[in-house]
């Protein structure tokens, strides 16, 4: 997610206009239903619990069909789940990256609370999935199956008991970092301070192995990513990062550690966020960020309102270039060839950034990718690997993995000496 962080593209920017629905012939269309109609296309990271969170108090309700009254329109609703043919969503819960400590363990358990409110509201669209079985079976119902996702190892409080209570909750990845380098692990973000992951930080991936909860590897730094690579007995996933040798981006992945997810068995699943997809833009944010702090060094002292109107006109003049579904296509394209068509997904981020590439600007547009990537020459098979097949796969080996260490005790916390 960037939504929280961006900040460096920030609150003034110019959202990338949606562009028209785009047009996919019958046959393409007929070819993509029948690939998502056998392996459910999932999708590695959702905001929705973020927006309903932050934006309107929790709410739950509204959303069979179009927010656009909203305040803040939502790129997400039932209707348009069911367009973009989603077959299976990991519903991220996110909480800012500074809360820590008790605090970031309750606000967890309140965005968790969200998710399974939505779920429960709208039980012909969405059911909970806690397996891979759970996910191929619900899907077949014609439902979403909705799993979970913590966006940061900070939320679990420095607490195994709380990692594990994560899990019977329904999560099944939990982020290792999310902007902020924390005590035990790097983020890519931030300032390295422990060259990827101390040994407490390899004692959390020991133990989410050991539980069967997914190690994701976006937003750590590459550090972290060779870190838990080394450590994990399971594969691990990237829920939503894209290819550094497309777009330099910190927060995406290089062809080094796509070589080691091969080995790994894990697959990375690519984001839609523009900056991440198009490098062009992401230079254009350290522009418009200098940009920003020359006008308040040269505006001290002046009413907030003459500093945004003077980076309005600056946006106005530098405007933000576009991202595109055949740029996404081109990051698909490039970890298939450098990790194989087995570790590659799809997770786009939706709702959880600012701007959105044209073609891509909801859950109704799954299917201008995989249109796309057709017209590319891509084989079924292939598609549905991208589409659910190879994420199915790796939950399928986390589950074993977590069978195979049953006979290891849980990790031990320093509990509490008193209730005070």
């Amino acid at each position: 997610m960037i939504a929280k962080a961006t900040l460096l593209l920030a609150a003034a920017l110019i959202v990338s206009a949606p562009a028209a629905a785009q047009q996919i012939d019958a046959r393409t269309q007929a070819r993509i239903d029948r690939v998502l109609k056998a392996t459910p296309l999932i999708d590695g990271h959702n905001d929705l619990a973020e927006q309903l969170r932050e934006n309107y108090g929790g709410r739950t309700e509204g959303l069979a069909s179009g927010t656009d009254q909203w305040k803040k329109p939502l790129m997400t609703d039932m209707a348009r789940l069911r367009q973009g043919r989603v077959g299976g969503q990991f519903w991220s819960v996110y909480i800012p990256a500074e809360v820590d400590g008790d605090r970031a363990i309750r606000n967890t358990l309140e965005e968790i609370d969200i998710v399974k409110r939505f779920i429960a509201a709208y039980p012909r669209d969405l059911e909970q999935a806690y397996t891979a079985a759970d996910v191929v079976r619900i899907h077949k119902t014609g439902k979403v199956a909705s799993l979970i996702g913590i966006e940061g190892g900070h939320q679990m409080g420095h607490s195994f008991a709380a990692l594990r209570q994560f899990y019977n909750l329904g999560a099944r990845y939990m982020t290792l970092t999310h902007f902020k380098t924390t005590e035990w692990a790097d983020s890519a973000t931030d300032v390295p301070k422990h060259n990827g992951l101390t040994d407490y930080g390899k004692a959390v991936v020991h133990e989410m192995n050991r539980i069967g909860m997914l190690v994701d590897l976006s937003h750590v730094s590459e550090g972290t990513m060779n870190s838990a690579l080394d450590v994990s007995k399971a594969p691990v996933i990237f829920s939503h990062s894209s290819a550094k040798a497309i777009d330099s981006h910190p927060r995406n992945v290089s062809d080094a550690v796509l070589a080691r997810l091969a080995q790994n068995g894990g697959v990375v699943m690519v984001n839609f966020a523009p900056d991440y997809v198009n490098e062009a833009i992401w230079k254009w944010s350290a522009d418009r960020d200098a940009e920003k702090a020359r006008i308040v060094r040269m505006n001290t002292g002046h009413p907030q309102a003459d500093i945004d109107a003077a980076l309005d006109a600056w946006v106005k003049i530098h405007p933000q270039p576009l991202a595109t579904t055949p740029q996404v296509a081109d990051h698909v394209e490039h970890v298939a060839k450098v990790a194989g068509y087995d570790h590659v997904g799809i997770g786009g981020d939706l709702d959880g950034i600012p701007s959105v590439p044209t073609g891509l600007t909801g859950v109704q547009d799954y299917p201008n990718l995989f249109a796309e990537l057709i017209r590319r020459g891509w084989s079924d098979q292939n598609l549905a690997k991208l589409a659910g097949g190879n994420i199915l796969r790796v939950l399928r080996q986390a589950e074993a993995v977590s069978k195979s260490m049953a006979n290891e005790p849980p990790a031990a916390d320093a509990l509490t000496p008193d209730y005070q």
